[in-house]
């Protein structure tokens, strides 16, 4: 996620009683030692082929000398802190060693040329760095953090007296997931239990001091991403602590009025400017499902007002029909789908949340706010029914240009418009019309399964699991991507693939579905 829609005139409040709380959740970071697995050779178009295996991950490569150059496969997708050893051969030391790392997820990342980036994200996300060290022998560790699981390091100058060779290289990783929790899965399926190996992979390096959406692009929190990455957590560590903590620190760094931001940046206590009217009432959703993972009333007391202000600040956002206002902006997410239209989905979206903030005003005794919010409930279906659903068509429109994309079906059955066997018929009708634009994100997919599921359809949940996920692992995923187009895996809204995010905290919500809906 990175193209901002910021907020004019833009302000931040900082509640100091919510901030100290998110301050006291800091997780504790588990961390170990990962070797390198073989030395490898990677070609033009990403093919990777053995030179050395490492069978207990020592390597003394050299000597090197200008622009020489080892690629190295640690074996698995790692989050953390490259350290190594270099020394010096040959006649003594005349000039600065000149390194340089390039780290990737994918080894496509290390073919492609840096310099030709051209896109609209600061090219400062691609992983790489250069360093000089005026005196060898020297023993280092990187000071950033890394995603990554292919790394090439380039001698890029010596001198013509003296030759480097490097040894002890090794990552120390990080993540606050204590994997032992993990129980194991019940299931015989072979692709069920891939699926759920590299979704575990996905959240543990995501869950950092918060939930970040990518590690490598953009380490930080977003909303939308945040609810994913907690029903999974929740799933699979049995905890709820880190959720708690994110959920704290949106409800203490708050926007103009009061708006719970897109995302935030937790290491410097801010909130982006950036705005998205389904983010935020994703807020919402994400307390509640708290609430019934931990049965913490104490939070949901204190961080219901933040909610219920989401839901004053998005009903706002309706025309005199009582539908939600289209723009032309990038006013809300959805997917990346190109021109999707996004009005009916947002009109979905906070129904779908309507319904959530009254169930949790019910709960806590807030009777005559369940009744507004009721009637609100109430009103804005009968908008939807009469304006926006085509009954010649048997789906909902979106747009003046009255489009029929997946996601406008998808959020109108999560929203329960209608009921369990006509949103069955609705997916059904989807899957044969097969509007454009596409679902193009793990995240959009993930929705479109809980709909599937939602309405009675568990056979074709699992078939669209497999088929989305597994068409990942068949394109070579170690953890799960960003974005994900089955008919081209090489596609990026960013213009590279260099800046792609292929460690991602909204698509790694296989094992959520898997230990829920289909374990034995």
């Amino acid at each position: 996620m990175a193209i901002s829609n910021a907020i004019a005139n833009f302000s931040m409040t900082v509640h100091p009683e919510l901030l100290a709380k998110a301050k006291a959740l800091e997780p504790k970071l588990y961390e170990r030692t990962v070797l390198p697995q073989r030395i490898v050779s990677i070609a033009p178009d990403g093919t990777v082929s053995t030179i050395q295996d490492l069978p207990d991950g020592q390597i003394q490569a050299g000597p090197y000398t200008r622009r020489d150059k080892v690629s190295l496969d640690f074996g698995e997708h790692m989050v953390g802190y490259l350290s190594l050893t270099v020394e010096s051969t040959g006649s003594p030391m005349d000039a600065p060693c000149f390194l340089q790392f390039r780290f990737g997820e994918r080894p496509l990342e290390l073919v492609e040329d840096p310099d030709d980036y051209d896109g609209e994200i600061s090219r400062s996300w691609i992983q790489e760095e250069r360093i000089h060290l005026d005196r060898l022998p020297a023993t280092l560790e990187l000071p950033r953090r890394f995603a990554f699981r292919y790394l090439e390091i380039t001698v890029l100058d010596t001198s013509a007296k003296y030759q480097a060779i490097l040894k002890d290289i090794s990552v120390r990783t990080v993540t606050s997931a204590d994997m032992s929790l993990v129980p194991p899965l019940h299931t015989q399926d072979p692709l069920l239990q891939r699926l759920d190996q590299v979704s575990l992979a996905t959240m543990r390096d995501c869950m950092q001091s918060v939930f970040e959406d990518g590690p490598k692009r953009d380490q930080r929190l977003w909303l939308a991403d945040l609810r994913l990455q907690a029903l999974t957590g929740y799933t699979c560590v049995h905890s709820t602590d880190l959720a708690k903590r994110c959920l704290y620190l949106f409800a203490a760094l708050t926007q103009n009025e009061g708006r719970v931001g897109a995302c935030l940046f937790h290491n410097s206590d801010q909130v982006d400017d950036t705005a998205l009217f389904d983010y935020s009432l994703f807020f919402v959703s994400a307390l509640l499902d708290y609430w019934q993972a931990s049965g913490d009333r104490e939070t949901l007391e204190e961080l219901f007002p933040t909610a219920q202000r989401q839901i004053e600040l998005s009903l706002k956002d309706l025309d005199a029909r009582g539908i939600v206002r289209d723009k032309d902006t990038w006013w809300c997410f959805l997917d990346w789908g190109e021109g999707l239209n996004k009005q009916a989905g947002a009109q979905a979206i906070l129904l779908f949340a309507l319904k959530q903030a009254k169930e949790m005003a019910e709960i806590l005794g807030k009777a005559d706010l369940a009744k507004e919010w009721a009637d609100t409930i109430e009103r804005l279906t009968a908008a939807s029914l009469t304006h926006l659903w085509d009954a010649e068509q048997g789906f909902f429109v979106s747009g003046a240009q009255r489009q029929v994309s997946w996601a406008s079906q998808v959020w109108f059955v999560l929203a329960g418009v209608f009921d369990k066997d006509d949103n069955a018929r609705l997916l059904k009708r989807l899957q044969k019309a097969d509007p454009s634009p596409e679902m193009v994100t793990p995240y959009m997919n993930h929705y479109y399964i809980q709909a599937l599921l939602d309405s009675g359809l568990k056979d074709d949940a699992l078939a669209h699991l497999k088929h989305y996920w597994g068409a990942m692992l068949d394109a070579g995923a170690d953890t799960f991507w960003e974005i994900f187009d089955p008919e081209d895996p090489t596609a990026s809204p960013y213009g590279s693939q260099l800046i792609n995010s292929y460690c991602h905290a909204w698509s790694g919500t296989p094992s959520y579905f898997i230990r829920n809906y289909f374990s034995d």
